[in-house]
């Protein structure tokens, strides 16, 4: 099979040995899960319970704020025990919900519609909206605000993205292993909501054993097929995924709708597949707890809201002292004070390094190589951004494509000078955000 990439992009070793051949296992009810009101993007949900309701598992307990906003849901029974301030899985506090588990797992009704894809595209999107389900890879958009484009933006081709490009990350792959036919539907689902006549899974090479089997299932489906990737870092963003996989171009500044794409997370799928068939919302993921000092690296399938310290404890604990923990992966994830965050909806894995791993390497001048342009899949010379947003410049940096920086890594992971790129980029976003607001 023909191998399809990008321009520019790197090769950060894959660190996947660490749990990729683990199958995924079921996590007991948690004791405690703090659900947050913002676990996508857009307007925090607001709460329709108060300190003190017991609730079941499932039972709505934030609803949207708007259309750009998300439900939120219990994802154990038990009593709403604090509404305040958390650690979120970005690091930084929010508002959030506490459910104290009260033993019992009681989960609310969820009826099985085995002719879910004959349903009305309306009412199958009613349902995803109602689950509230956002982006799984990390992203948060509302999953029911990408599937309703403009009647103007006509979609002709759904990608799941199964690439799972980030280092360390396996539960996207061993999904796919475990629930491929599930994900199929779901990206039936998808493609009936929006019109699309072409379905497409894009999956890293790296993972033969789920290109294998996605290739098998869609044999007998004209609409659908099974493009296999080289490894590229970062092949699972939206536009270079595209690229890979059609050769179309999205412009800067735009979204896939304006090349008739829509694109979602093979565990996205999934979950459309559970809220269309069973009208289940999204209460649980699959998360890879995984890196060198995690004593039995697993792929879990835990309550949304579950501490990061209740997963590692269930992975056996720790090796020895950590040096870092990451929510997410290691290229574009945010490190975590502390273990007690919680998972959200976005958190596909969690990553704990050594000591010598994290280590902080001292940012001396920048030499010239041009590395930083060359492996930019966004075609862009980050330290022109970069300078800009030294020198306080917010204009100069916007023109110099600060708006279309992704913010993977790449070009920090290959600068010899070891500069800051992300982190300049990321504070001229929250300068400019801010000059937006004023």
């Amino acid at each position: 099979m023909r191998l399809e990439t990008f321009p520019g992009g790197t090769h950060p070793p894959d660190q996947k040995h660490f749990s990729c051949s683990v199958p995924i296992t079921e996590l007991p009810s948690a004791e405690k899960v703090v659900i947050h009101l913002s676990q996508h993007i857009g307007a925090p949900s607001t709460p329709v319970v108060k300190v003190g309701d017991e609730v079941k598992k499932g039972q709505l307990i934030a609803e949207a704020a708007g259309f750009v906003s998300l439900n939120q849901h219990a994802s154990i029974s038990g009593k709403i025990s604090k509404i305040g301030k958390f650690l979120h899985p970005t690091g930084i506090m929010s508002e959030a919900i506490e459910i104290t588990s009260d033993g019992k797992n009681e989960t609310i009704d969820f009826t099985d519609d085995e002719n879910f894809l004959s349903l009305d595209p309306e009412i199958l999107k009613e349902r995803i909206a109602k689950a509230g389900i956002c982006g799984m890879g990390g992203a948060g958009f509302p999953t029911h605000v990408k599937l309703s484009p403009p009647k103007e933006k006509s979609i002709n081709t759904v990608i799941l993205n199964g690439v799972e490009c980030e280092p360390y990350l396996t539960s996207d792959h061993r999904l796919m292993l475990e629930k491929a036919e599930e994900i199929i539907a779901g990206l039936k689902v998808i493609m009936k909501t929006v019109g699309a006549c072409r379905g497409i899974i894009g999956i890293e090479e790296n993972k033969p054993d789920a290109i294998d089997l996605m290739q098998k299932l869609c044999e007998k489906e004209k609409e659908l097929s099974v493009v296999a990737f080289r490894l590229q870092y970062p092949q699972g963003a939206e536009k270079q995924l595209i690229y890979a996989a059609t050769r179309r171009k999205v412009p800067a500044g735009g979204l896939p709708m304006e090349v008739g794409v829509v694109v979602q997370n093979v565990g996205t799928a999934y979950a459309i597949y559970e809220a269309a068939r069973y009208q289940k919302p999204l209460i649980d993921r699959v998360i890879s707890v995984t890196g060198s000092m995690i004593k039995t690296p697993k792929n879990l399938r835990a309550p949304i809201g579950t501490s990061f310290a209740a997963l590692v404890d269930f992975c056996d604990g720790l090796n020895g002292e950590l040096g870092k923990a990451i929510s997410g992966g290691p290229m574009m994830g945010f490190a975590l004070p502390s273990l007690e965050a919680t998972m959200g909806k976005g958190s596909s894995g969690l990553v704990l390094l050594s000591q010598k791993e994290a280590h902080s390497i001292e940012e001396h001048t920048c030499l010239r190589c041009a590395r930083c342009v060359d492996s930019c899949p966004m075609n862009l010379t980050p330290l022109s951004i970069v300078n800009a947003v030294k020198y306080d410049d917010v204009k100069m940096a916007i023109r110099a494509g600060l708006g279309d920086c992704i913010k993977c890594g790449s070009c920090a992971f290959v600068c010899p000078a070891h500069i800051r790129l992300v982190q300049w980029i990321d504070t001229g976003k929250i300068r400019y955000a801010a000059e937006l607001r004023k």
